[in-house]
């Protein structure tokens, strides 16, 4: 899961981009990079760091330019050095980078096809690289010295008749503008806003709309499964769907975990369908337990707290923040290992004894993926002086991987894979565990926006929408993508067995 920006402006766009880059932090903190085109000269710094770590200012002055582009990164397979940090640039045709957020299921394959039928080489294991080069290849098809609107969406159409997956990109053509896509399911978000400034119209292309509310900008609308979005140079917007119509299947798990809850996805506010996990889940606690003894509420921070509130209010128990967040540390999640998920989570939070000592605590999370944090957070809690730990996760179990661009590879490292409930609950330690159910899940964002019936639900009922993932997929996936992968290719020794 990575976070994009692009914007169209009239004057230099550096700055936007960078706040615009903090905004989206959450999405991304392994690496960050911006490109700007200054009438035709591309500028561009990227490395792998927190946003305020890769810009310094002598970096800013260099990013000159009226259009521009920014990536952060969060890495789902390979390595993690500055070679992978995004922007993506090609030379051929015009000058193009692109800045990538999903996964091509069908990476493998168009890396082949690239260096036999379109004679492109390939520099790295990135799926990005891949998607860059693949609409590369596509706009040197229209042989043109300056590309139209209708050549750039040409293009695009020839990106979705080749590529598989979840994905949205943006491609910067040096010189001539910036077109946004989004794969024909509708699976990784992407929106657009606009700004008017002296009388001229000025476009921005994100991720999520709090980007656009962070830098004054209007929302449109979101750009709709299969449909590109390009704006020239001139501050023109041209719009066209440019993918045959496929079931619109957002995924859901933006909703759970990855979006801020000020955005708007798909219509959909993920504040109120957070709110909405929380009125679900205390309506499932109680029909199972409708005596039970639960004195307070407390949310692992920050994602749970608006399901977790609600649930509180639903049941009319206590609701406390019961553990201080280092706001230095980054989101446990996607860490790049499981030895350093393991050593953050006691640098990440500490628990404030009052809230804790002698009653019977119900902790709330937004999901349970490997356990390693929960397993953790409850011990805490007992170390806390807590009577009873029990654990509510405002969704399913996580009992398959994520194929779409989400760090949920091998399904051997998530601890509800081919596990009970009650083996979960025992394992993470808890005194009682109650999960979302997936209907429940799904009703609360599709209330939201009942336009849209379907999401990508797959990390919960094994479902893959795209139709081309099978167990020999999976297999290839979790061996380039498990843990131990990840610390060979980033060349980390081994930790040593935990006694």
């Amino acid at each position: 899961m990575c976070g994009l920006v692009g914007v169209v402006g009239q004057s230099d766009v550096a700055v936007s981009l960078y706040d615009t880059l903090t905004v989206l932090q959450h999405r991304g903190q392994d690496a960050a990079g911006i490109a700007t085109d200054d009438n035709g000269i591309l500028n561009l710094r990227k490395d792998n760091g927190l946003v305020k770590d890769v810009f310094r200012t002598r970096h800013m002055r260099r990013l000159a330019g009226k259009m521009g582009i920014g990536h952060v990164r969060y890495p789902t397979a390979g390595s993690s050095s500055p070679a992978l940090a995004q922007p993506f640039y090609v030379n051929s045709p015009y000058g193009l980078c692109l800045a990538h957020n999903g996964n091509l299921t069908n990476s493998a394959e168009l890396s082949e096809e690239l260096f036999s039928e379109d004679l492109r080489h390939i520099n790295t294991d990135s799926d990005s690289e891949v998607l860059l080069n693949v609409f590369a290849h596509e706009l040197q098809q229209v042989g043109k010295m300056a590309p139209t609107a209708d050549d750039v969406f040409a293009a695009v159409e020839g990106v979705h008749r080749r590529c598989r997956g979840g994905y949205v990109a943006l491609v910067m053509i040096t010189g001539y503008g910036i077109v946004g896509f989004r794969d024909k399911n509708g699976i990784r978000p992407l929106v657009f806003g606009k700004r008017e400034r002296d009388g001229h119209s000025e476009y921005m292309l994100a991720s999520e709309s709090v980007a656009l509310d962070s830098q004054g900008f209007t929302l449109v609308r979101d750009v709709a499964p299969g449909e590109a979005v390009y704006i020239d140079v001139h501050g023109n917007l041209h719009t066209r769907l440019c993918a045959e119509p496929a079931p619109y299947t957002p995924c859901i798990f933006e909703h759970v975990y990855f979006a801020r809850p000020d955005s708007l996805m798909d219509g959909i506010s993920v504040y109120k369908a957070r709110l909405r996990m929380g009125e679900k889940l205390a309506d499932k606690l109680q029909r199972l337990r409708p005596d039970h003894d639960i004195d307070v509420v407390i949310p692992i921070p920050d994602t749970s707290r608006t399901s977790a509130l609600e649930l509180a209010n639903r049941l009319g128990v206590k609701y406390r923040e019961g553990f201080v967040k280092n706001r230095y540390i980054g989101r446990t999640f996607i860490m790049p290992g499981q030895s350093q998920r393991r050593k953050s989570v006691r640098q990440k939070l500490n628990a404030i004894e009052l809230e804790f000592r002698g009653k019977n605590v119900l902790l709330v999370d937004d999901s349970i993926v490997r356990g390693t944090t929960c397993r953790q957070i409850i011990q805490m809690a007992r170390d806390a002086g807590a009577r009873k730990v029990y654990f509510a996760s405002a969704a399913p179990p996580v009992r398959y991987p994520n194929v779409y661009g989400i760090d949920m590879p091998a399904a051997e490292e998530l601890i509800a894979h081919n596990r009970t409930e009650k083996e979960v609950e025992t394992l993470i330690g808890a005194d009682w565990l109650i999960f979302q159910d997936l209907e429940d899940l799904i009703s609360a964002s599709h209330e939201g926006n009942p336009n849209i019936t379907q999401f990508d639900c797959a990390v919960f009922d094994g479902k893959y929408i795209t139709g081309d993932v099978d167990a020999t997929y999976l297999r290839e996936l979790e061996q380039a993508r498990n843990d131990v992968a990840k610390k060979r290719a980033r060349k980390v020794p081994e930790p040593a067995e935990e006694a």
